[in-house]
């Protein structure tokens, strides 16, 4: 008996050991993206700032999540006043695993970033002291994207006028805190295929605006259905959304013509529009209609056109339940 209880001390110090080990390799050694471009320096001429102001306003949405967001409103525009200035907060009762606020994203909270530190936070998901951001911002899917659209909009966010903001520190819960240092990945840039050839074009702006993080049903922080076939859900005060399916099914797109689909975006584009109140058990979407509203015709039916091309999938959903 004695040696059955030396045997198991053994063991449980060995796993312990084991753990620590496990614990201080990931606490210290990752993420493991390498280091940020010292020789990156951003040209800032008026085409590429105006490209980038496109790329964060209308594709990118990188001023949807860095604003605050009135969803006392449908679609939850963001609030004119905090745009850029971050302060949106991502957490539990969201069904994130810890307390993610972007972060202010004008010279004022980033005017001590490098464009190589900036390139590397957008295209890996590492800040400039080398620990991870939260994947709310779809990193993994700007690491894929052209460098040329990154480079715009870095050089937009140079000539923002700097917002003074005082926003806490994102904090991730235990154990996601370790596991968030594992997510990062090196880049795999790619070049952007010419606006000509609708389908491939269109499949780089469905990836460069992330749109399957939420048209695709995902669980326990990773995808288990069918891409772009929707069914992830949202909850919101009011009720539980669920995303739409987007193939072209007839439970998706499959009905839709071309100027459907555009003119679905375009009806949110007038910028007197003012957007509805919603009220309790009323239909609320986080899908920003008012950024994509921005988006050219012909990119929207760059995206129409791949996503015609994907393979149709079976899957209705409700896509708002009221609470009861």
């Amino acid at each position: 008996m004695k040696k059955l209880l030396k045997i198991l001390a053994y063991a449980v110090s060995i796993l312990m050991i084991v753990i620590i080990a496990a614990v201080a390799y990931i606490s210290f050694a990752l993420p493991n993206v390498g280091a940020a471009p010292e020789d990156l320096k951003v040209e800032i001429t008026p085409e590429k700032v105006a490209h980038g102001k496109y790329m964060a306003y209308h594709v990118m949405m990188c001023v949807d999540c860095h604003s605050i967001r009135d969803f006392s409103l449908f679609s939850g525009p963001p609030v004119p006043s905090t745009l850029t200035a971050g302060g949106e907060t991502f957490d539990q009762s969201m069904g994130f695993p810890g307390v993610f606020i972007s972060p202010n994203i004008t010279p004022y909270g980033i005017g001590d970033w490098t464009d190589g530190e900036l390139f590397r936070l957008i295209t890996t998901g590492v800040r400039k002291d080398g620990s991870p951001i939260f994947p709310v911002m779809p990193y993994h899917s700007y690491g894929t994207i052209d460098r040329e659209d990154i480079e715009s909009v870095i050089a937009y966010l140079r000539t923002l006028e700097p917002i003074e903001t005082d926003h806490p520190k994102s904090k991730a819960d235990f154990p996601f805190n370790l596991i968030l240092r594992t997510l990062p990945a090196k880049a795999q840039l790619t070049k952007k295929p010419a606006s000509s050839d609708q389908v491939a074009y269109g499949g780089y702006l469905v990836n460069a605006a992330a749109c399957a993080d939420c048209h695709t049903k995902f669980e326990k922080g990773d995808y288990v259905g069918e891409k772009l076939a929707g069914g992830r859900t949202f909850e919101f005060p009011e009720g539980v959304l669920t995303s739409s399916n987007l193939t072209p099914h007839e439970s998706g797109i499959g009905n839709w013509s071309k100027d459907m689909f555009v003119q679905r975006f375009k009806m949110y584009e007038n910028e007197h529009m003012t957007a509805p109140e919603v009220k309790p058990g009323e239909f609320q979407t986080i899908m920003p209609w008012v950024m994509y509203a921005g988006m050219k015709e012909s990119d929207l039916e760059s995206i129409f056109a791949y996503l015609k091309s994907l393979k149709p999938v079976e899957n209705y959903v409700e896509k708002f339940k009221p609470n009861s």
